[in-house]
């Protein structure tokens, strides 16, 4: 199956997140869906890098709390598996040739870049810390 340019540079728009000038100019450059599917996969890694980045800072900042980076690496091993499920429900015939067309690769890395960054999301509050008096913090550390 074959898109016309203009609704496959439609879609871009609309799947691939925004992540500043760097993406907005991949994007606009692209002129093939094979542009714009690397598009989305370096801004997939872009997010992936972050998420990394960011659970060794925590894992670093809360090295003095061995029972709450147990439960750090508890939870994110299980929602990587949720990802990893969230993707398989959004993309069931993944595996079936050519079943999503050219697009495929394009729109797997957009939703994995959104679910990604839902999940750095999730993890700055630790990094972030709280305001002395946040009394439902639990494990998140107070700003100094």
């Amino acid at each position: 199956m074959r898109f016309p340019k203009t609704i496959v540079l439609a879609a871009a728009a609309l799947f691939l997140p925004c992540e500043g000038a760097a993406a907005d100019s991949c994007a606009e450059t692209a002129k093939t869906q094979l542009d714009l599917n690397l598009c989305a996969d370096e801004t997939f890694k872009k997010a992936d890098r972050e998420l990394n980045e960011l659970y060794k800072k925590i894992l670093t900042e809360y090295a003095d709390d061995p029972k709450f980076i147990e439960k750090l690496k508890m939870a994110q091993r299980a929602w990587l598996k949720f990802r990893d499920a969230e993707m398989d429900a959004l993309f069931p015939h993944q595996d079936e040739d050519r079943y999503y067309g050219s697009v495929y690769p394009m729109c797997s890395a957009s939703w994995l870049t959104t679910l990604t960054q839902e999940r750095i999301a999730q993890l700055r509050k630790w990094s972030d810390k709280v305001q002395q008096g946040d009394i439902c913090s639990g494990s998140i550390k107070v700003k100094e």
